[in-house]
């Protein structure tokens, strides 16, 4: 099995890196520094880059990074993926480099998402000073965060992502975006990893033009979502969802556009899961209460 411990880094074709910095900066309160490829690098917390802004002749979700313990795990991936006959790729040395990593390889599912394999990152772990004041970013042993990502072709996918990427079923989520019963219902599946993390990634059975449904980020207390929900009026940014509560992984958060067309869910207060205790069960409400996603089409 891949030991996948979370999500390292996300990475994001973008054609305005000036409208990345400044959504970066004033709206997330990340630290932008300037990438050898022209692009952009988004500091959450020692680490150099939590979300590489890469150019690019388009504005979307370009690859997930997922981070691996050290060589021997790198190395056992490699294994797994030839045994199974999947289809990967070993990074250049000036990839990894860009990547801030030892070493890197690639694949895509079989919805034609990208998914990085990486271990060793490189950083100089300078202090995380947030430009408009966020104190920090809960990340750690629980990754940056989680990612959805869309799944057309759902089962074979779910089935990939977990018997070779080694991702298990955290909860499942069933819905129509109207009332008629006659509309199919998407599925949506959470999937956690090696860390405590609710949910490292989902699957949404849906195409997504984006790349990406949305990339959540949490923050260590509510004021600081209040704060960004300050920052998002000020800046004219577009909100998708109103504040409100998740059934499942209990996160209160908003969520927001981004320049790569999908959004960013930022919250607070997040499941921390002993999975030695956990069932898998399906939520049929998405929150407790909020969330309202109509004004994301309004």
């Amino acid at each position: 099995m891949i030991d996948i411990r979370g999500l390292g880094y996300i990475v994001v074709e973008a054609t305005d890196m000036a409208r990345w910095r400044h959504y970066g900066e004033q709206v997330l309160g990340m630290m932008a520094t300037d990438a050898p490829d022209g692009g952009l690098y988004l500091k959450m917390d020692e680490r150099a880059c939590r979300f590489a802004i890469v150019p690019g002749q388009r504005d979307g979700y370009f690859a997930s990074g997922w981070e691996l313990p050290d060589q021997a795990a790198f190395a056992g991936a490699q294994r797994v993926l030839a045994e199974r006959a999947v289809a990967f790729e070993l990074a250049d040395s000036a990839t990894c480099q860009l990547r801030k990593v030892q070493q890197m390889l690639w694949l895509t599912d079989p919805s034609g998402n990208r998914h990085e394999l990486y271990w060793g990152i490189k950083s100089d772990f300078r202090r995380f000073v947030s430009p408009v004041g966020v104190p920090a970013f809960v990340t750690g042993a629980m990754g940056l965060g989680h990612t959805v990502l869309p799944a057309p072709d759902f089962d074979v996918t779910y089935q990939f992502l977990s018997e070779v990427l080694g991702f298990a079923l955290s909860d499942i989520f069933r819905m129509r975006f109207t009332p008629d019963p006659a509309e199919p219902e998407k599925r949506i599946y959470f999937l956690h990893c090696n860390n405590n993390r609710h949910h490292s990634l989902g699957i949404f059975e849906l195409a997504m033009p984006s790349g990406c449904v949305h990339a959540m980020v949490e923050v260590p207390s509510m004021d600081e979502v209040g704060r960004a929900l300050d920052r998002v009026r000020a800046h004219g940014v577009k909100m998708s969802a109103t504040l409100g509560r998740h059934c499942n992984d209990q996160m209160t958060s908003f969520y927001m556009k981004t320049p790569g067309g999908f959004d960013i869910e930022y919250g607070h207060g997040g499941l921390v899961v002993d999975w030695g205790q956990h069932s898998v069960y399906e939520a049929t409400a998405v929150s407790l209460w909020g969330h309202d996603f109509s004004i994301g089409f309004q």
